[in-house]
């Protein structure tokens, strides 16, 4: 028996293959489904069984794809609703075999009412492993939020109830001994306070993991977990849809997005297709020259979340620009979320439109110790575009908190009054300001280097201490967990 988690790093998830005697199956498989396809005939081995642990909110999955490039059959737990497709509805505890190893669906509703877990018996029929989907994370749960956008009925109360059931009557009375392979970790918004370890054993979860204190009533429980949920973000439900209904083949969209286009026939587009130019480079390259409109989303940060995030509609027509050599990786990160109007990419990068003379615009990014003269004067307005909870942990103290994915909700922000705006690390605060200046507003200021930058100074007595780390996911696959039995 084998077994490799697959984690992506600007997603927060975790895909699973495993395999036994020649015969393969994989849990909740990216949209690009290539690497699945190439490590199974690596190891000559046949993909029988997709496994969906549940209808994904935060990427669109490759079961579709896999499935009809190899035949394998998608599996869901039970009360799943009708697909686009062709999927097998599972039985609670209904087994498939797999080699000389089998895979036990256990149907714990919760986060959305078809999530199920996976048991893995070796070849002994002895549980070694529990594939546990967005039920159960290391140090975290599933938010019990997210199914509202496909039924009203199902309130967050309502799953979480049922979330209690599950954990108490499904997971917990499993052996501690077992592996738990969670569906993702730190940084996902599926949860909210998800370890950065990717796997642990059932029993130290229940011995650490708030959810699984046997001492919390079900209505403690039920508090507990809706308590300090952030609202998701806006691509959630569009995905949830693109899951059930099926999609467009990843092929497609790739053969259509990745088309290089001269820097005049990339400026007709965003005039006549009224596109969003988003700039992936970093954001200092970006504040020193950019296409007038653009906005700055870093390929090296968790570019597709924060493209899901800020841009409401995942069939929003969009224009790329990339470091040449990197406009594969943008497309297809924006595909894992759903996106499949990218109209293509400025060929030779930003220095091709530079070279074109053609407009361009710079945004004011000043460092820390001019920030410093500027904040003891006392009168400049400060913007915090972090979360809340690290604004709570350590801030500038006159500084205004507005989270950059609440920027649409704030129009107190909308003002002529020059802001001066930091996050943690400057890749936020980029985004935000470059979002204001495609708007039309020219009053506000990046700090360079953020909160991190700032604290490290030295120039500043205003602060509180507190976590200083910005988001560097860059889009990193790694391959670990790798056992064999």
């Amino acid at each position: 028996m084998y077994i490799e988690q697959i984690y992506t790093q600007c997603l927060s998830e975790a895909t699973y293959y495993i395999e036994s005697n020649g015969f393969a199956a994989i849990i909740d498989p990216l949209r690009e489904v290539q690497p699945y396809l190439d490590l199974a005939k690596r190891r000559n081995a046949r993909i029988m069984y997709v496994f969906e642990t549940h209808f994904h909110a935060d990427f669109v999955s490759g079961h579709v794809d896999l499935s009809d490039k190899t035949g394998a059959t998608i599996v869901y737990g039970p009360t799943t609703v009708k697909t686009g497709y062709r999927c097998l509805i599972a039985k609670d505890e209904q087994e498939f075999g797999l080699g000389n190893v089998s895979l036990k669906l256990i149907h714990t509703p919760g986060h959305t009412m078809e999530s199920s877990c996976l048991l893995l018996n070796d070849d002994s029929g002895t549980p070694v492993a529990l594939f546990t989907g967005d039920t159960l994370f290391i140090g975290d749960v599933g938010r019990p939020d997210l199914a509202q956008k496909i039924s009203a009925a199902l309130t967050p109360r309502k799953l979480a109830g049922h979330l209690f059931d599950s954990l108490r009557n499904k997971i917990m009375p499993l052996p501690d001994s077992l592996i738990v392979y969670p569906g993702h970790g730190a940084g996902s918004a599926c949860g909210k306070n998800m370890s950065k370890e990717t796997t642990d054993t059932l029993g130290h979860q229940k011995k650490v993991n708030y959810a699984l204190n046997k001492l919390l009533s079900k209505e403690e429980f039920i508090t507990t977990v809706l308590n300090g949920l952030t609202p998701p973000p806006a691509y959630f439900p569009q995905d949830v849809m693109l899951n059930i209904k099926g999609y467009e083949s990843l092929d497609r969209v790739l053969l259509r997005s990745l088309s290089p286009l001269e820097s005049t026939e990339f400026y007709e587009l965003v005039q006549r297709r009224h596109a969003l130019v988003i700039d992936t480079r970093d954001a200092q390259a970006f504040a020193k020259s950019f296409i007038p409109g653009s906005v700055n989303i870093g390929l090296d940060g968790k570019f597709a979340v924060w493209s899901g995030t800020l841009i409401k509609d995942v069939a929003s027509p969009v224009l790329i620009v990339a470091d040449p050599g990197r406009e594969n990786e943008a497309v297809m990160r924006l595909a894992r979320i759903g996106f499949s109007q990218v109209l293509g990419f400025l060929n030779g990068g930003f220095a091709s439109w530079l070279a074109a003379a053609k407009p361009i615009e710079s945004i004011i990014s000043i460092d820390p110790f001019e920030f410093s003269g500027i904040v003891r004067k006392g009168r400049a307005e400060l913007l915090d575009v972090r979360s809340a909870v690290e604004y709570d942990a350590g801030h500038v103290t006159t500084a205004r908190n507005i989270p950059l994915e609440y920027v649409d909700e704030n129009g107190s922000i909308v003002q002529d009054k020059t802001s001066y705006v930091y996050c943690a690390g400057g890749y936020r605060s980029m985004t935000f300001v470059s979002m204001m200046k495609a708007r039309g507003f020219d009053h506000f200021v990046d700090v360079r280097g953020g909160f991190t930058a700032i604290k490290n100074s030295g120039f500043f007595n205003e602060l509180l201490t507190g976590p200083v780390e910005e988001e560097t996911f860059c889009d990193i696959t790694k391959r670990s967990a790798r056992l064999k039995f």
